[in-house]
C-alpha cells in the first residue's frame, strides 16, 4: 500500500485559515513568523483577520496556502510519503515535503510567483472558466477552433477530473468558447472569479520571471518522486523537476492524469495537507473507489 500526500493550490483559502495552527503550536507561530520576515508583511494577520476579499489577491493567496500546507505537513508525526503531488501552488508544497526545496526557499518562490502572476494579469487582462459534464477532447477541438478563427488565446489549463475542466485565455476568447462549449453540451461554462489566465501563454512573462528565481535557487534529489502538474508521472531528477516548474505557469495542470498515474503505481492511499477539501472532491470523481483524508 503506498501513501501519497498531495497539497492544494490557490482557491482553497478561507477568512481565519492557520489561526489554530498558530495558537496551538510553538513551531507552528514560529514558521508563521518567520514567513512574517521573509515576505515582508504580516501574513498572518491577514490569513487569520482578512476578508475573503483580502484573500483573493494573488500576492496574498498563494503565500498563504502554501504556509497552511507546509506547516500542516511539518507538524504530522512521522510523515513518510511514497509520493507526492500538488495542484499548481501546491507543487510548491509538495516539493517541501519531498525535500527538493527548503521551506524557505520554496516560500520566497511563491512569493516571486505571485506577485509575477499578478504583474502578468495586470498587462493582460484575461480570464478563466469551468467547463462542466463535456468530454475533454471536445473542450479540447472548441479551444483549437476558437484560436484559429479569433487569433485569440484560449486553452484548457485546468483537468480537474472527468467532467471539470478549467479553460484560460483572452476574455474575448473565453467568452466565444463558453458560448460553443454550452452549445455542444456542456451542463455549465462558468466565468470564475480570478485575476486572470493562469496556465496559458498570457503567463509568459511571469514564467520569465520565475525561471530567473528558481535557477538561483538550490534544489536538492527528491526523496520520493513527485507527479508534476506538467508531466504527470513520476519525476525524481531534480533538474527536470526544476524545468517543469518553470514551464507549469503557462502549462495545463493535468490533474486528472496525475492521480491517474499515482493509482497506477500503487497509490492506495492519499492525504491532502492544507486548507479544504477541494483535492479530496476531485479524487473522488476520478477514482469512485478511492478515499482521500485531509490534515489541516
Amino acid at each position: 500500500m503506498k501513501h501519497a500526500y498531495v497539497f492544494p493550490g490557490q482557491g482553497s483559502q478561507y477568512p481565519g485559515m492557520g489561526k489554530k495552527q498558530y495558537e496551538s503550536s510553538v513551531f507552528a507561530k514560529k514558521l508563521f513568523e518567520q514567513a512574517n520576515e521573509i515576505l515582508g508583511f504580516r501574513i498572518s494577520d491577514v490569513m487569520f483577520e482578512g476578508t475573503e476579499e483580502d484573500l483573493r489577491q494573488t500576492k496574498v493567496t498563494q503565500p498563504a496556502v502554501f504556509l497552511h500546507s507546509s506547516i500542516a505537513y511539518k507538524s504530522i508525526d512521522g510523515a513518510r510519503p511514497d509520493m507526492v503531488a500538488g495542484h499548481s501552488l501546491g507543487e510548491f508544497s509538495a516539493l517541501v515535503a519531498n525535500g527538493v526545496l527548503s521551506f524557505e526557499s520554496a516560500l520566497e518562490l511563491v512569493s516571486v510567483r505571485a506577485k509575477a502572476m499578478q504583474r502578468a494579469c495586470e498587462i493582460n487582462p484575461s480570464i478563466m472558466a469551468a467547463v462542466l459534464a463535456l468530454d475533454d477532447e471536445k473542450v479540447e477541438s472548441i479551444c483549437l477552433e476558437v484560436a484559429r478563427e479569433t487569433n485569440e488565446i484560449v486553452v484548457p489549463a485546468n483537468y480537474n477530473c472527468p467532467g471539470q475542466l478549467v479553460i484560460s485565455g483572452s476574455i474575448r476568447g473565453v467568452e466565444i468558447a463558453c458560448e460553443r462549449m454550452k452549445a455542444a453540451g456542456a451542463k455549465r461554462a462558468l466565468i470564475l472569479p480570478v485575476g486572470g489566465a493562469f496556465h496559458s501563454p498570457l503567463m509568459e512573462p511571469a514564467r520569465e520571471e520565475l525561471s530567473q528565481a528558481i535557477e538561483k535557487t538550490t534544489f536538492y534529489n527528491p526523496t520520493c518522486p513527485v507527479y508534476q502538474n506538467v508531466a504527470a508521472r513520476a519525476v525524481m531528477d531534480k533538474d527536470e523537476i526544476k524545468s517543469n516548474l518553470i514551464d507549469q505557469l503557462t502549462s495545463a495542470v493535468r490533474w486528472t492524469q496525475s492521480v491517474r498515474a499515482m493509482l497506477g503505481n500503487g497509490a492506495s492511499r492519499f492525504t491532502e495537507v492544507g486548507p479544504g477539501k477541494v483535492l479530496r472532491g476531485l479524487i473522488a470523481k476520478i477514482s469512485k473507489e478511492t478515499l482521500a483524508e485531509g490534515v489541516e
